[in-house]
């Protein structure tokens, strides 16, 4: 839409130079007329003088028209500029006023030159804007009439030219009118294109075109933007009880909110289902979080038709929040950032504001700076990894955050939360050795295919063991396969001679591949996969971990959304 926009514009600004052009045109032909010519010699009928003056016309419209195109492509922003405008209509009623004088003043035959600036203004700048220039170019005209004839009881030329005066007004009226005509209309379509029919916002499509727009502009000015991406919770349990209709009336009414909680300069906009997203131009985060918590605290007080019946008993919203560029560098890591922060304020509790924090940038604080561009590459391998097998990237989030919750539920001291969250990240980093044909295999693996998966721990330890700051993350990729009957890979250690926290990774990380859908297996359910935890504490599983695990499960199984937990495999 943008691009028709633009090229409409140029079409207007061709049409308008044209009728500039055709205007000096007249102006070469009446200044060599009356002042050059004349000047010289004393006789203009001759035919060479007036095939010479033409050809200079000619010649200085060629060579004024070269120079008005290479100034319109390298100004054409600029010529958009009101003041730009102005002093360009003001220099055309000077020359053709100069024109007129020099052609006879009251009884000149060049008066209508004025119409050319009243059509031009007009199509340019709309109604309101050649009225006036009209209105200037009457006054003008009339004027020139009163001085040029002073103290006479009937001004011929005055009367004469109050009908060229309203020809001036009515040709502005009109196409002026047909100009707001089609503005308006334009607008209309753009809205069609742009505007979400149901919440009256703005929709995917126009976010996805604004947000590249506001990433050059920062970038350009060096200003910070920010982005909130807003899920409401539990809407598929409301559309369910009320039906879509109602669910249709929540969403046209946050719209409204968000309309009426973000900046005039703002893009708010539908980004799909029930999720929003607020684009914030020079935004730093602390805004950005004022702006999402003034959002989620308004939603929350507002009332909603059944919202009591809903699981926390209100229509509330979760947010995420991240920034250009200290966090994000593009717009795509914006939006998969402000994604990631959203998914952590559904998991946690729901009706809260996340930001986006990266787990590895927390562990460039923790290591020497020698090795900051090996936890660089470390990053790169993991996004290499999800690009590869969809499920990883996943399964990668939700594994720290049950590690999280578990690790609180143990007592872990600081020191060993941290390790256990590095770990939790890290633990199949390894699997960057492993073909995407592999991982994504929907078959059963041969016995090659399983004996190549199974050195992912190995590979793992190997790619991070030369960074000495993460020697205590060694244990957890190497040992979170192992089994607590033995019979688990790739050292068969057994009981407690695993590492407690790679037995607490083992719990975590295997309730989620239970949960989860993935290519060689069926998921199962939160209470399938906690019989399993039983069923295989002491063997599998440690079982004092295995225990402590489902009681976090049972504490916030209401946090647990499957349709979020999923929503990324």
């Amino acid at each position: 839409m943008d691009s028709l926009k633009n090229n409409r514009q140029k079409k207007i600004y061709e049409i308008v130079s044209i009728i500039k052009l055709s205007s000096l045109l007249f102006c070469g032909i009446i200044f060599f007329k009356y002042y050059l010519v004349k000047k010289t010699v004393n006789y203009t009928n001759d035919t060479l003088l007036s095939l010479a003056l033409i050809g200079v016309s000619i010649c200085l419209l060629t060579l004024i028209y070269i120079l008005w195109s290479i100034f319109s492509n390298k100004y054409f922003i600029l010529r958009h500029i009101r003041i730009i405008k102005s002093i360009e209509n003001i220099a055309f009623i000077g020359i053709f006023s100069y024109l007129i004088v020099l052609s006879g003043a009251n009884s000149s035959q060049y008066k209508f030159l004025f119409l050319f600036i009243i059509i031009a203004s007009t199509i340019q700048s709309g109604m309101k804007h050649g009225i006036i220039i009209a209105f200037i170019c009457s006054i003008i005209i009339l004027v020139i009439d009163l001085i040029s004839i002073p103290n006479v009881e009937v001004n011929q030329y005055f009367e004469n030219d109050l009908i060229l005066a309203g020809v001036f007004m009515l040709t502005a009226w009109p196409l002026g009118y047909y100009v707001k005509i089609e503005n308006e209309y334009r607008k209309k379509l753009s809205n069609l294109a742009n505007i979400d029919g149901l919440t009256e916002i703005y929709n995917h499509r126009f976010f996805q075109d604004s947000l590249k727009k506001q990433i050059q502009t920062s970038q350009k000015l060096k200003l910070p933007l920010s982005l909130i991406l807003l899920d409401i919770d539990y809407f598929k349990h409301y559309n369910d009880l009320y039906g879509h209709q109602n669910g249709d009336k929540v969403l046209k009414k946050i719209g409204t909110i968000l309309k009426n909680c973000a900046r005039n300069k703002d893009i708010v906009a539908r980004y799909g289902g029930e999720e929003f997203t607020i684009i914030l131009p020079n935004a730093e985060e602390q805004e950005a979080i004022y702006i999402a918590e003034k959002i989620r605290l308004n939603i929350e007080q507002s009332e909603f038709e059944g919202e009591e019946n809903q699981p926390n008993g209100k229509i509330t919203v979760s947010l995420g929040v991240s920034t250009f560029p200290d966090k994000a560098k593009n717009d795509i890591e914006l939006i998969k950032y402000a994604d990631d922060a959203l998914y952590r304020a559904k998991f946690f509790n729901k009706n809260r504001v996340e930001t986006y924090y990266s787990i590895l940038e927390e562990l460039k604080g923790d290591i020497e700076k020698e090795h900051i561009d090996l936890i660089t590459s470390i990053k790169t391998l993991i996004s290499v990894i999800n690009a590869k097998d969809k499920y990883t990237y996943a399964h990668i989030e939700r594994v720290v955050m049950y590690s999280k919750l578990l690790g609180d539920k143990l007592n872990l001291s600081p020191e060993d939360k941290k390790i256990l969250k590095y770990g939790a990240y890290m633990h199949d980093i390894g699997k960057i050795n492993i073909s995407r044909e592999v991982l994504n295999k929907k078959m059963p693996l041969t016995n090659e295919e399983w004996e190549t998966l199974k050195q992912h721990p190995v590979n793992g330890v190997e790619i991070i063991k030369s960074v000495p700051s993460l020697k205590n993350v060694i244990p957890l990729i190497l040992h979170h396969h192992e089994r607590y009957n033995g019979k688990g890979y790739p050292l068969g250690l057994k009981g407690e001679d695993i590492p407690y926290l790679a037995r607490i990774l083992t719990v975590v990380d295997s309730f989620d591949a239970m949960t989860s859908n993935r290519p060689y297996n069926t998921r199962k359910t939160y209470d399938e996969a906690i019989l399993e935890l039983k069923k295989c504490s002491n063997t599998q599983f440690d079982p004092f971990i295995a225990e402590a695990f489902i009681k976090v499960i049972a504490e916030n199984e209401g946090n647990l959304d499957n349709s979020i937990l999923f929503r990324k495999n």
